[in-house]
């Protein structure tokens, strides 16, 4: 099963998720538990039969089962049951979901694969209670069907987990940080993910760099915060700027994603002198038409954090020069 390549009209707050389960080992003769998972179709690029694979003789984490060869490219194999805990029950059947995001290839393990899914991102809702509790770092949304739910699967911060090295970096030397200027007002944004962790991430970064950062989780809070800083401005007689200058987000998010909060952004006759920046692991060259189609300033890949704090200084410029 190769990648549908289906590129979703954009702005229009719709995914595509691959569907994919684990049966779980249970006892001799027993029925294997099956969990139903799910991945953005856009990290996949094409699902294959379980091929040959080579052990290593070091791995970073015994999830890591090896690696093969797929047209000349050493992929790496993680079992995916073994990262969740639950090992799998492996048959003829077995499967192997190879992705691609933040410019890296790796390979999943599962049992087997059942349909594509296409989704408003408003169905997506975000883990809670005892979900929210096992979740931890594995998973960004739950999607309820009549039958059985699916959980989608971070495989973004897995493989983080399993090699630090391709972890967002946001050291600075000390003689790079630029330090607040008080006799220019302040680079008021607002940055906008589902991950607490990336979200804080990128703000303490930011906040490094003389930015005044205010956090939203999803898009359609953002929206809402959007258009509150609007009524005031427009009331008070005030610049929009007096509240925020730039636009931070993702793409990837529950209830509103981040193609959809930009196209709002920028069909508001108000709101669309704010830049918006896209930072997301899903910004390659397949996909990074869609962010210019929905009036992106700017596209930043999770690897290219480095570079984030300098592009929104320009962008925030470039737009205080334009009046």
């Amino acid at each position: 099963m190769a990648q549908t390549n289906i590129l979703l009209e954009t702005g229009t707050n719709e995914l595509e998720i691959i569907e994919f389960y684990i049966d779980e080992d249970t006892e001799p003769g027993g029925k294997p538990y099956r969990a139903y998972y799910g991945v953005n179709v856009a990290k996949v690029l094409e699902i294959i039969r379980l091929p040959k694979v080579t052990e290593m003789p070091q791995t970073p984490h015994p999830c890591v089962i090896g690696t093969f060869n797929l047209r000349s490219r050493v992929i790496p194999l993680i079992d995916l049951s073994l990262w969740l805990g639950k090992p799998m029950a492996r048959d003829e059947n077995t499967k192997v979901i190879v992705s691609e995001f933040n410019k890296v290839i790796n390979a999943f393990m599962v049992s087997g694969v059942t349909r594509i899914h296409r989704l408003s991102w408003s169905e997506v809702e975000p883990p809670s209670g005892y979900v929210a509790q096992f979740a931890a770092n594995n998973f960004t949304g739950v999607v309820k069907f009549p039958d059985h739910i699916v959980l989608l699967l971070d495989m973004e911060q897995i493989i983080w987990d399993l090699n630090p090295a391709l972890a967002m970096k946001t050291e600075r030397a000390r003689e790079q940080v630029v330090a607040p200027d008080p006799g220019i007002a302040p680079l008021k944004t607002l940055v906008v993910d589902d991950s607490n962790s990336i979200r804080r991430l990128i703000a303490s970064y930011l906040e490094k760099d003389g930015f005044e950062v205010i956090q939203d989780i999803n898009g359609q809070n953002a929206w809402d915060r959007l258009v509150e800083w609007r009524e005031a401005a427009t009331k008070g007689g005030k610049p929009l700027t007096s509240n925020v200058s730039l636009v931070v987000t993702d793409i990837e998010m529950p209830s509103m994603d981040g193609h959809t909060l930009c196209k709002k952004i920028k069909d508001d006759p108000v709101l669309k002198v704010l830049p918006v920046v896209l930072f997301s692991s899903l910004i390659n060259d397949q996909l990074y038409h869609k962010g210019l189609s929905v009036g992106a300033d700017d596209q930043v890949t999770k690897p290219e954090v480095g570079t984030l704090a300098e592009r929104a200084r320009k962008l925030i410029e470039a737009s205080r020069a334009k009046g």
